[in-house]
């Protein structure tokens, strides 16, 4: 019989082998201690890109959060308490005369007889008949022609009206009306595993209070994604209109990009570089009847131009503020310093005080800053009266559905059968997020969106 033991000799070192203490030796023992030597391991991660997240938008602007019991939200808008006539001149040019016959074409007939019309020029004239969805006559008020109108579309100002001693009052009245505005919820899904195995792995990186296991930052990072491409969407989304097979059953969302491209104020041609640029806009402002305070979001070329455009006017940064301008921080509880630890830097022209801040959003290479096309956003600071219940609400609203405790604002639950969860019997643990929400922007003709 043969006993074997499990010790073999070719697994270890020879024995009884003499070590001298020489240079040459000693290098060779070198080259084996290394082999069981701990790693100089530094434990910290290395931010390389620094905070990535871009999230926050939203709260800085004064957007807040409200529950939703429907799949739409719908909101009212008032229209202009002055109207105006449109019209049409097709074919040829109404020569100048003291009367003019002029086709509405597509447009509603808004003047009625009696009206007197500012033309452009300074000219007035009166309204001395009309066809309802048809045509309107004018006629100077003085001795003289009116001026031709050319070709193409237009519009007169209603300035008033004028009646003779002893005629009845005016046989029709103007009714203000209301715009009704909606907008769909959109669902948004994401979702991050971790075997078990996996789970109870220790690696060499401390992700903070000591904990070394990666799978926790991989969920972090996870859950900061799908906050970055909600807010995203909230931003960039858009109502579907395409009859295709793989969007059946998704409505999409308008997002502010878009209800800015659709009815607010529109800046082309890249970042503004002279205060010209602004008192244009500021114009534009002042016939939207717009609120004196503005948070300027903008890449990082429209900040550098406008610290240049200060300091080549004289103006330089001091605090939250520029040096000569009297800023108005109402937005801030009238404090600067909360200004400057929010990160805005203000000045004010023509009235109007703007708040600027960097939008890390649009800088992302990986995000907006790869397409260049959006340069910035000016968002009004402020309330927007509800026409038809008087309520002040934003002019923006993150809007989430929820009801009876239940909310679908953040969603977040656990399956499988490791880590706590118990759903089933899969060795992972399925990290799952969920949201339905949709971003409603209330008077949008009073915000600017600035794009290449």
């Amino acid at each position: 019989m043969a006993i074997t033991g499990a010790f073999n000799d070719a697994d270890s070192p020879s024995q009884g082998n003499i070590r001298r203490a020489t240079i040459d030796k000693y290098s060779a023992l070198g080259d084996y201690i290394d082999q069981i030597n701990k790693p100089d391991n530094r434990d910290l991660l290395v931010k390389t890109f620094g905070d990535q997240g871009i999230t926050g938008f939203l709260k800085l602007t004064g957007a807040v959060k409200a529950a939703g019991t429907n799949d739409q939200v719908q909101w009212w808008e008032e229209t202009r308490l002055h109207q105006v006539q449109k019209y049409t001149v097709s074919g040829s040019a109404i020569a100048a005369g003291e009367s003019q016959t002029i086709t509405v074409g597509s447009n509603d007939t808004n003047v009625r007889v009696g009206d007197v019309v500012l033309l452009r020029g300074g000219e007035r004239a009166y309204v001395s008949a009309t066809t309802p969805g048809t045509s309107f006559v004018i006629k100077h008020l003085l001795e003289s022609n009116l001026p031709e109108l050319p070709v193409g579309s237009g519009e007169f100002a209603i300035i008033g009206n004028l009646y003779a001693q002893g005629t009845d009052q005016p046989s029709e009245f103007f009714e203000s009306n209301v715009i009704k505005r909606t907008n769909d919820y959109m669902i948004l899904k994401e979702v991050y595993k971790v075997s078990g195995s996996q789970a109870t792995n220790i690696g060499w990186i401390n992700l903070g209070n000591g904990d070394y296991r990666w799978y926790l930052k991989n969920e972090a990072d996870t859950r900061q994604r799908f906050m970055d491409k909600r807010e995203m969407m909230m931003l960039l989304g858009q109502k579907v209109t395409q009859n295709d097979a793989a969007l059946s059953g998704i409505s999409g969302s308008e997002g502010y990009f878009a209800a800015i491209a659709d009815r607010g104020i529109n800046v082309t041609g890249g970042a503004m570089t002279a205060l010209t640029d602004f008192d244009a806009l500021i114009k534009e402002f002042d016939k939207q009847g717009a609120n004196p305070e503005y948070a300027l979001y903008v890449n990082r070329t429209q900040d550098l131009a406008i610290d240049d455009m200060l300091a080549a006017a004289g103006h330089t940064a001091s605090g939250g503020t520029t040096t000569g301008l009297a800023a108005n921080f109402g937005a801030f509880n009238n404090d600067s310093d909360m200004a400057v630890k929010l990160g805005f830097k203000s000045f004010t022209r023509g009235g109007y005080t703007f708040h600027k801040h960097d939008w890390k959003l649009l800088n992302d290479p990986t995000l907006l800053g790869s397409a260049q096309e959006f340069v910035g956003a000016a968002i009004p600071l402020s309330t927007v009266v509800d026409p038809q219940s008087g309520d002040r609400n934003p002019s923006l609203e993150l809007n989430y559905k929820a009801s009876n405790g239940y909310s679908r604002e953040m969603e977040h639950w656990i399956t499988g059968s490791v880590l706590g969860a118990s759903t089933d019997g899969n060795d992972f643990a399925q990290f799952n997020y969920r949201s339905e929400v949709c971003l409603v922007t209330r008077g949008a003709n009073r915000h600017a969106l600035i794009t290449a």
